[in-house]
């Protein structure tokens, strides 16, 4: 537990000397008492009552306590039903996906975990699709109508190249579309292999307005919105993955990444042609790093349906910083009460 106003705590050193008091009255009172009282009807009134006497005292000085505790602002790691509003999938559909390492195929595992994942979202947040490849689309726009999302994820179709840079360039925009990328450069970058580094922006005279050049924000801290990225290899097409994962970061975007497939790698046979697909590791885990997201590997359908239960807790469910200041004054509240109540039972007065 941590305290927004720690310097506060000084104030409970008080308390010794409260116990103190409480300490010497009695001993006062007892003199008294056996001054005008014989000393068998103070024992005989003792015997009931000793201890039931101080418990009264003692919740008070734990509400005391609490209350001052509360002065400093106390703050606790909880795990709290979560901010975020919309979910972006970006799912890969390159023609690696076809590979049946990961049964029935790797798509058809992808589909089939997102569809579990799509119905196990609260009802109040949006969940937009894209599809990259080579190329990337928004399939389905962000939406809280779960038969729509779903049929997006059933119309995928296997398509040439990867370009996950393409891939978080289109959730970004979706979720920021004041960012003024230019997609048309960005999707034709796809002839220039890996050495298309570049984010181009719009030139003012396409866009009637010039775009929004945000100060960038601690990666992690935009609570409204996460990025699902699901890919089974390497890039072979499009803007560098991490200078787009550098832009999600400034914006505060969490990206969690998923690398579908074996660590390994598989052989694949399509239209004559043989190609070896291996998960490109090393960047998915910068991304993720990069944005305070997280990695995941799935290597078989059960790996993938794991990953996905754990990522609907994670968003559905996170864990951050949370003042407690209104639980410590309820709980302080509540033994007050009960301090209260216990004298006025036992003793027919309030301490």
């Amino acid at each position: 537990m941590t305290f927004q106003w720690p310097e506060l705590l000084w104030a409970l050193l008080a308390l010794p000397l409260l116990a103190m008091l409480y300490v010497w009255l009695l001993r006062r009172r007892k003199r008294v008492v056996l001054r005008y009282a014989s000393l068998a009807m103070v024992k005989e009134a003792g015997q009931g009552a000793a201890w039931r006497r101080h418990v009264p005292p003692l919740l008070f000085l734990l509400a005391l306590t609490a209350l001052l505790v509360a002065l400093a602002r106390p703050q606790a790691v909880m795990s709290l039903p979560s901010q975020q509003q919309t979910v972006i999938l970006a799912i890969d559909v390159s023609g690696s996906m076809r590979a049946d390492d990961v049964l029935p195929t790797r798509l058809e595992a992808a589909q089939a975990a997102a569809r579990t994942f799509v119905a196990d979202q609260p009802a109040n947040t949006r969940i937009g699709v894209v599809a990259f490849a080579a190329t990337a689309q928004l399939v389905q726009p962000p939406t809280r109508n779960r038969e729509d999302v779903v049929a997006a994820i059933d119309r995928f179709q296997l398509q040439r190249g990867t370009g996950i840079g393409n891939g978080l360039v289109v959730s970004l925009v979706t979720l920021f579309p004041e960012l003024g990328l230019d997609m048309e450069a960005l999707q034709g970058a796809r002839s220039g292999g890996n050495r298309s580094r570049a984010l181009p922006m719009l030139p003012r005279e396409r866009e009637n307005t010039e775009p929004v050049q945000a100060e960038p924000v601690p990666p992690g801290s935009y609570d409204e919105a996460v990025i699902i990225l699901l890919t089974d290899g390497q890039r072979t097409t499009g803007p560098d993955p991490l200078a787009v994962a550098k832009l999600a970061a400034d914006r505060g975007v969490r990206v969690y990444t998923v690398g579908i497939g074996t660590k390994e790698g598989t052989t694949i046979h399509f239209e004559g042609w043989s190609v070896h697909v291996k998960l490109d590791e090393d960047t998915l885990k910068s991304i993720a790093s990069l944005t305070h997201g997280e990695y995941f590997q799935a290597g078989t359908a059960t790996d993938l349906k794991k990953v996905y239960e754990t990522l609907n807790s994670r968003i559905v469910l996170e864990t951050r910083q949370t003042e407690v200041t209104a639980l410590v004054v309820a709980g302080a509240l509540v033994l007050l009460l009960l301090s209260a109540g216990l004298s006025v039972l036992w003793f027919h007065r309030v301490l």
